[in-house]
């Protein structure tokens, strides 16, 4: 009995670590974990219903919290929207941005090329206060909470992982990779994770900031690892996709295309027992993620570096030609497509029914009914 208790306690938990509300996707990947699953419900027929201009390119990806959509321009503007395509207000920040932001308690964190994070009231766009690395950011940040205090973790191009107090700013530590840190770092159970150019899987504890782990998979990480239940799922820019067992250290089992050696840009998705991914060389793929073997495979017609991102039992993925698809898990077929026509770079923001994208003429796409 006490088993019994100890192990829906345990589930409870876990499910607590990953809450997410159908309206929300408040970081790039929807969650600490970085699994890109949304609880939303996207129609079958998505309709445009909205687009929205900015000052110049996107490169960034959208997040929605609180019936606000957020998202970053190389005008170095952040743009904050109602879900109806209004502004509500746009903060100018010193340098392009190309870093997704994260939104939590009312607070929108964000980085750019100058390498400065911002901490931004989500109702007013009034500056909190303003952290500066020593290199460029074009990552997401993301969030931890213990003993009262939330830790705000982001990588930079100075080589560093930096975490800072989300209230005042400060810096709480820094942790020294051996080269740039281009994506998200993940968090779970008082650990981030993150890969970078350096070719490892760092494992480093939230609240004192030392190494716990130092795991060699690869020769260069562009993206952000996603968690669950003590497995890393990543890819890297020689063409290779792996699972990493993290109390191991090891790779479980990797995949390649015989036929291409392009870098795997995006982050992967893990719903179930399937696990999506990306490719430059135009393909979506679905893996067992306990096997590695590959279920299926899809031919969006251009190359890929946004993450593909799940909504029940279809995963959206767009592509560098501007072409956004619904995509069945189950068989790999494909349901609707819509051709925007300009590049997309960043994966959608799934939340309320509706997807929310950026795309590289500028603009701010909502599809929904």
């Amino acid at each position: 009995m006490n088993k019994l208790v100890i192990t829906i306690t345990f589930l409870f938990f876990a499910a607590g670590l990953t809450a997410q509300s159908p309206d929300s996707w408040p970081i790039f990947r929807g969650n600490q974990q970085l699994t890109g699953v949304s609880k939303t419900e996207i129609p079958e027929q998505p309709k445009l219903l909205w687009t929205f201009q900015t000052g110049d390119n996107i490169k960034s990806a959208p997040v929605v919290d609180q019936g606000k959509v957020v998202i970053g321009s190389t005008d170095g503007m952040v743009y904050c929207l109602d879900t109806n395509g209004k502004l509500l207000w746009k903060f100018e920040t010193s340098n392009t941005i190309e870093a997704p932001a994260l939104i939590h308690k009312n607070t929108v964190y964000i980085g750019n090329l100058d390498g400065n994070l911002y901490a931004l009231d989500l109702t007013t766009g009034a500056k909190k206060w303003e952290y500066e690395t020593d290199n460029q950011i074009i990552g997401s940040p993301n969030w931890w909470e213990a003993g009262g205090t939330t830790y705000i973790l982001v990588g930079s191009y100075d080589y560093y992982l930096h975490c800072v107090d989300a209230q005042t700013g400060e810096v709480k530590w820094k942790y020294e990779s051996d080269n740039f840190i281009n994506g998200a770092p993940a968090c779970s159970d008082g650990k981030t994770f993150f890969g970078g150019c350096d070719g490892y899987l760092h494992m480093v504890d939230i609240v004192s900031g030392k190494a716990d782990k130092k795991i060699d998979v690869a020769t260069y990480v562009p993206g952000s690892p996603a968690l669950e239940n003590q497995k890393a799922y990543l890819g890297d820019y020689d063409g290779r996709f792996f699972q990493v067992d993290i109390e191991k250290e090891e790779t479980s089992w990797a995949w390649e295309d015989e036929n291409t050696t392009l870098p795997f840009i995006a982050s992967p998705a893990v719903a179930g027992t399937r696990l999506l991914t990306a490719n430059h060389n135009k393909f979506l793929y679905s893996f067992d993620k306990n096997s590695g073997e590959k279920l299926w495979e899809y031919n969006t017609g251009s190359r890929v570096e946004a993450s593909p991102v799940v909504a029940r039992n279809k995963v959206v993925v767009a592509n560098m030609r501007g072409d956004l698809a619904l995509v069945n898990i189950s068989d790999g077929k494909v349901v609707w497509t819509y051709e925007i026509g300009s590049q997309i770079i960043h994966n959608p923001a799934l939340a309320g029914g509706k997807m929310f994208v950026g795309a590289y003429d500028g603009n701010v796409y909502c599809f929904g009914n």
